[in-house]
């Protein structure tokens, strides 16, 4: 059975063994009130997972993939007019923003049947009561940017997100953001090896703010009871290591690391059980501020709070849809509405998406009065702060008697911290010169983290290395020179200069900079730095200029180290162009 739909080309003698060996158990993997139940439960759980990946469904011949794509295209009908109707009667806000986002989603995926061809397909598939000729048409067409089905599957941002196969694309097929099977076909072996591998591709993809962290498989045939034998012989690792968890497994570790991550947060004086347990639950919202601040008092806290939040969260997701029919876990809502509100005090970061978990919070309060709700809702909202500063203008005293004052003094240094890291970030990709303000914030960063500064002192030495940064950035201004200018007259300048000395640095660096953008022939052609004949036209062009510009005092020595230095700034800029570009 398992040999003969290794292939799903199947003559007509294999198919009259198949059907005459083995007609039981196709009747019953082919009962229509079987696929029926099959369609519905994929129609409920497709838009309510997790990482809303693309996904497959596997049946056992090509007749039934075609069936499978009726049946889940009449359902998913239902299930829309379903839940309009739902979210204009439901009062829970919770629920009905779960319904709105599984509702966008659904209109927005595309499906498709993808099953090879075979002479005489139409009359065989008429026979079954199904026309397989606007499948075969999508299969073979081309869509109007030019491509075809299955790249528009293997595109993340494309909306065919659902594809009903039976035994293409299983093997040699690479989809990184395919993370559902549903598997409702025999399998064994390697086949079964390959098929599940075609949801644990790896992906950086981001769907909704959610990474891909797992894949998953819906076995509707009970495929996994062949799992161990495969694993032991095409796996590496004993046979007590199967990296295949049931979603029951999932609860348990999701339970176990909130117990652990409040435990963790108790030690530090926060105790979100005790948060969450009253009547009156998130009546005392502002008490994440002063959580945030503890938290934000130690890098190290900080760091182990995201662990624990990070795991909380991947568990949570990996546990959908389920998840959501057991009893309510507010705990998990605790720790994202607390990430989000670290995050939204010290990140320049779009916190839409942090916002819900505010709904979230209060739709899990004890509280009588729907309106208090709503009030709630608009007053504790995640504000992103992200103070910025003008560096040129900072007042460093009055900054300093301003931090005196306020009642969440880690707060304020992370927002400090925060806008200054971004800012150096800048300053150091226009000038790479400027590494020493990076080690000397790592030093004013370090030395508070080992205890050799306390709190005022800490936020004293940022406040001035946030002005020494101001002056910094304006240098270039006092020097007369752009900013790519005075980052090649920082690395062509040596010490011991006379003042016209340094004049003639200037005038070489605006040279240099002229003659490799502006003059002809051109050297700076795209690409130039992969190729060593375009890399030996750039540093003539380079030294010849140099060589012409550059002061006397500079002996041999000096122009073959500043020579140096600015080729492999140029190629340095050109890599990161590229980068950038791609």
């Amino acid at each position: 059975f398992y040999e003969l739909l290794e292939s799903e080309n199947l003559n007509e003698a294999e198919q009259a063994k198949l059907e005459r060996d083995f007609s039981t158990e196709t009747q019953v993997i082919k009962r229509e009130d079987r696929l029926e139940t099959i369609a519905q439960d994929i129609v409920y759980h497709f838009p309510r997972r997790g990482y809303l990946g693309k996904g497959m469904v596997i049946s056992v011949d090509k007749y039934t993939a075609v069936q499978m794509y009726n049946k889940v295209q009449a359902n998913w009908k239902v299930e829309m007019t379903r839940l309009v109707g739902e979210i204009g009667k439901t009062t829970d806000e919770l629920k009905k923003q779960r319904m709105k986002t599984a509702l966008a989603f659904m209109k927005s995926t595309d499906m498709a049947v993808v099953i090879s061809h075979e002479a005489g397909e139409q009359e065989k598939f008429t026979k079954q009561g199904l026309d397989i000729k606007p499948h075969r048409m999508r299969i073979e067409s081309l869509d109007k940017e030019g491509q075809d089905i299955e790249a528009n599957f293997k595109d993340p941002e494309n909306p065919l997100r659902l594809v009903f196969v039976c035994a293409m694309w299983l093997t040699g097929f690479d989809a990184p953001t395919l993370s559902t099977l549903y598997l409702d076909k025999p399998q064994k072996d390697h086949t079964l090896m390959q098929t599940i591998a075609r949801a644990n591709r790896v992906t950086g993809h981001l769907i909704n703010g959610k990474k891909k962290i797992h894949g998953e498989v819906v076995d509707y045939y009970n495929v996994f009871r062949n799992m161990r034998r495969a694993l032991a012989d095409y796996a590496e690792g004993n046979d007590d290591e199967v990296p295949v968890r049931e979603k029951s497994e999932l609860f348990v570790l999701l339970d176990d690391s909130l117990e652990q991550g409040a435990d963790f947060l108790k030690e530090k004086d926060i105790d979100l059980k005790a948060l969450i347990g009253g009547d009156s639950t998130f009546k005392s919202l502002n008490a994440f501020d002063q959580y945030a601040d503890t938290l934000l008092s130690n890098d190290g806290w900080r760091r182990s709070f995201n662990v624990y939040e990070n795991t909380i969260s991947a568990l949570y997701e990996a546990c959908k849809p389920e998840i959501l029919g057991e009893k309510r876990r507010p705990l998990v809502y605790a720790f994202q509405y607390l990430r989000g509100v670290v995050d939204g005090k010290i990140n320049d970061q779009d916190v839409d998406a942090l916002r819900q978990q505010i709904s979230n919070l209060l739709d899990m309060s004890v509280v009588t009065d729907r309106k208090d709700i709503k009030e709630d809702r608009e007053k504790y909202q995640i504000v992103q702060r992200g103070k910025q500063w003008d560096l040129r203008k900072i007042d460093v005293e009055k900054l300093q008697a301003e931090f005196k004052t306020k009642p969440y003094k880690h707060i304020e240094i992370e927002d400090l911290r925060a806008f200054i890291a971004a800012k150096l970030e800048e300053m150091l990709d226009r000038n790479s010169t400027r590494t020493p303000f990076a080690q000397r914030f790592a030093e004013i960063i370090d030395r508070y983290n080992s205890g050799g500064a306390n709190v005022e002192q800490y936020y004293e030495e940022l406040t001035e290395f946030a002005a020494g940064l101001g002056k910094e950035e304006e240098r270039h201004i006092r020097e007369g020179l752009s900013e790519e200018e005075l980052e090649l007259f920082d690395v062509l300048q040596k010490d011991g200069l006379m003042k016209a000395e340094e004049q003639q640095v200037k005038l070489a660096a605006q040279a240099l900079l002229r003659r490799l953008r502006e003059e002809d022939p051109r050297v700076l052609v795209e690409g130039w730095h992969k190729d060593s004949k375009t890399q030996r036209s750039v540093r003539s062009a380079m030294e010849e200029v140099l060589d012409d510009a550059l002061p006397e005092s500079y002996n041999r020595r000096d122009f073959s180290m500043r020579s140096d230095t600015v080729f492999e700034l140029l190629v340095a800029q050109a890599v990161n162009e590229d980068r950038h570009a791609a």
